[in-house]
């Protein structure tokens, strides 16, 4: 197989870790092939959407999912680092509430699958950070949510340098607790 998988403190959520063929000119990878990796995440996934985003040191996106269409997300990043974050918040799991992180970075090309059910979000470690992930369902801005970043009662052990604020959209600022929190 093309990739190494590893598990992670929560069995579903995987870091996958390509092969990756260099030599003085570059690199190339596979990021995504559906017959090798059918199988290698649970049961056969179909993405139907690829998210771009660049964010600059210090951007914390999260916790976000969708309540009525879950999405699962293999996220990776083609420039800089992130600090990437899955929270369980399926009601009835063993995991609920607990967290599993992955430096993903344009270095190590290690990308994170996050299967439905789950809270994504991200810190920018590097300057700027460049992050591909694919959906397994279309975005749907009545479906949105979001965790609050901070909640003590998950407990997120974000890398954030003492007196470092972190940058953060309106709708992060005013995410609620996963105690406030509608769930799956």
């Amino acid at each position: 197989m093309p990739v190494e998988i590893e598990t992670t403190g929560i069995p579903d959520v995987l870091v996958l870790k390509p092969r990756v063929f260099g030599d003085d000119r570059g690199f190339f990878m596979e990021a995504w092939n559906q017959v090798d990796f059918d199988g290698a995440l649970g049961d056969h996934i179909e993405f139907v959407q690829d998210n771009h985003s660049r964010s600059v040191r210090n951007v914390l996106r999260g916790l976000h999912y969708q309540l009525d269409t879950p999405q699962g997300k293999l996220v990776r990043v083609a420039s800089g680092s992130i600090f990437d974050v899955a929270v369980d918040i399926r009601r009835g799991s063993a995991h609920f509430g607990g967290w599993v992180a992955a430096e993903l970075s344009a270095a190590n090309k290690h990308q994170l699958w996050i299967p439905p059910g789950f809270a994504h979000g991200f810190l920018v470690l590097s300057d700027a950070a460049d992050v591909l992930y694919k959906a397994t369902t279309y975005y749907a801005p009545a479906s949105d949510r979001s965790i609050l970043w901070s909640d003590p009662a998950i407990g997120v052990e974000w890398p954030i340098g003492p007196g470092v604020e972190p940058l953060l959209s309106v709708k992060d600022r005013d995410a609620v607790p996963l105690a406030a929190a509608q769930v799956l």
